[in-house]
């Protein structure tokens, strides 16, 4: 049951709509974009407070989903970031953030654990930044193109991501996927499709996103979500570790 006033989130997108405004955005993936908002709109009314650390912020694109909800926002990221520093407020790699233990009422990790090298601890260190009580909200690919390489070593199914929390001392609050199958099947298809986006902009930008529409609507009656494209963890420390 969703607390009064609350808006409801269904695992997907809302609704389809119009651009996030994710700098990211593109007609290859919409429906990425609106489905990782509805997922961290929701995270963020439910676990958000405080001082919130977003490690790997890049240009801190999800800022406007999380300023209702926190007091401060604080961009964590390495000197090589491709995004720049401008909204970077800590310089630092994941594995040793120099800010004292307890620090974080909230810690943002998203799209980020697929280019650590040691994600596991990364999320050590996102277990010790956290104080008793505070969230890690992360989500990751589990189905998804390379990119940014070379720095893209992992893809993670949902008990991968149980584990490393759980080894990690982080405790699981939620786990969720963002989509399902059809969801996943319509990326690849767009994807797949950017090698004669040159020679056809608009009708491969259409087929795009006709593919991603009708997969929107379709997993309305047809959720297969063992092929979610990505999921969302909600974790906080674990009171045994």
């Amino acid at each position: 049951m969703s607390r009064r006033g609350e808006k409801t989130w269904d695992g997907g997108a809302l609704r389809w709509g119009p651009k996030t405004g994710h700098p990211n955005e593109a007609a290859r993936n919409r429906i990425v974009y609106l489905q990782i908002s509805a997922a961290l709109g929701y995270a963020a009314r439910r676990y958000a407070s405080g001082r919130l650390l977003d490690i790997g912020c890049g240009t801190k694109p999800w800022r406007d989903v999380f300023a209702p909800h926190v007091d401060e926002h604080v961009g964590i990221d390495h000197e090589q970031t491709l995004h720049g520093l401008a909204s970077v407020d800590v310089i630092s790699d994941a594995y040793d953030v120099p800010l004292p233990d307890g620090e974080a009422d909230a810690i943002l990790l998203t799209e980020v654990l697929e280019h650590l090298e040691r994600p596991g601890d990364a999320l050590a260190e996102c277990r010790r930044l956290l104080r008793p009580g505070g969230h890690l909200i992360a989500t990751t690919p589990f189905s998804w193109p390379l990119h940014e390489e070379p720095r893209d070593f992992f893809r993670y199914s949902p008990h991968g991501l149980r584990h490393l929390s759980e080894e990690a001392g982080l405790e699981v609050v939620e786990l969720r996927a963002l989509s399902g199958a059809w969801t996943t099947i319509a990326l690849h298809f767009s994807f797949a499709l950017q090698r004669h986006r040159r020679r056809a902009v608009p009708v491969v930008d259409a087929a795009c996103l006709a593919a991603q529409r009708l997969a929107f609507e379709w997993e309305r009656w047809d959720r297969q979500e063992a092929l979610s494209w990505n999921h969302l963890l909600v974790a906080r420390p674990s009171a045994s570790s």
